[in-house]
């Protein structure tokens, strides 16, 4: 981030600005960027701060190190070893915070550019599909690993990529819970652009100059408008997908996984 000036004090975010355009980085490479709960609230607070910010325009989203974002820290923030959480934490959570910062990127009157690196998984692919633009490096993929946990779409996952690709290739990705690469992300609609790795850098930063120097006020209409035509009822649909990840987290198959998660095996699902 040398080009940018960084600014705040962020333990686990890179903050930075450049002629109108902010910059924010996951800043949790050993841990693929997984999303512990400091991490969410810290990028909810950030969100609100750069949105208040007349002098912000655009925001530019990415990842350090190897991936965006591998979804949620399932050892810290689901248990591990020690089980599930209490019943309804992770329901509140989700209301609370991630809820919150889905709408806050969608109702956010300026463009957000996703730069996509590595791994979008989980809610971390929640995210970039609550970005206005999404770019892909070649070696990015797309997925839906709820599934994989006993656990069902979240982050507006469950209107996002219907919206973005259709009600089949809305169910290939959460029923298989497989992963989508960026050539296929494109073909489908996931990703809007997908670029050579040692170019995703320079290609989203000067997309992100290029929509800071353009006109704010039409962007944040025409966002509006998009959000009403091809979003409507995420509000609703959010709160759903809190109520019935908050059953999914109560069930059997939910604490096998996270076990079997931490131990590096294949969960046995029972259907309960």
């Amino acid at each position: 981030m040398s080009d940018w000036q960084e600014i705040g004090s962020h333990p686990f975010l890179g903050v930075g600005l450049r002629d109108g355009a902010a910059r924010v980085e996951f800043r949790r490479p050993a841990q693929l960027n997984a999303f512990d709960s400091e991490l969410s609230v810290e990028l909810l607070r950030v969100l609100r701060e750069l949105g208040a910010d007349d002098s912000v325009r655009s925001i530019l989203i990415t990842g350090a190190g190897r991936a965006f974002s591998a979804g949620a820290d399932i050892k810290s923030e689901f248990g591990g070893e020690s089980g599930p959480p209490p019943a309804g934490e992770i329901e509140r959570g989700l209301r609370e915070v991630s809820n919150t910062t889905i709408m806050v990127l969608r109702e956010m009157p300026k463009p957000v550019v996703a730069a996509v690196n590595g791994a979008a998984a989980g809610i971390g692919c929640s995210l970039a599909l609550a970005c206005d633009l999404v770019v892909a490096s070649q070696s990015a993929f797309f997925l839906l690993a709820f599934a994989n946990l006993g656990l069902t779409a979240d982050g507006g996952a469950s209107l996002t990529v219907p919206a973005r690709v259709g009600m089949g290739r809305a169910f290939v990705m959460a029923l298989l819970a497989e992963r989508v690469p960026a050539a296929e992300a494109l073909s489908w609609g996931l990703a809007d652009r997908v670029v050579a790795d040692d170019e995703l850098v320079g290609v989203t930063e000067e997309l992100a100059l290029r929509l800071a120097a353009g006109p704010t006020l039409s962007y944040a209409a025409t966002k509006q408008l998009i959000n009403r035509s091809a979003l409507g009822g995420l509000s609703e649909q959010l709160d759903l997908e809190a109520t019935l990840q908050g059953k999914m987290t109560a069930t059997e198959d939910f604490a096998a996984a996270t076990v079997a998660f931490t131990q590096k095996q294949r969960p046995t699902f029972t259907g309960r």
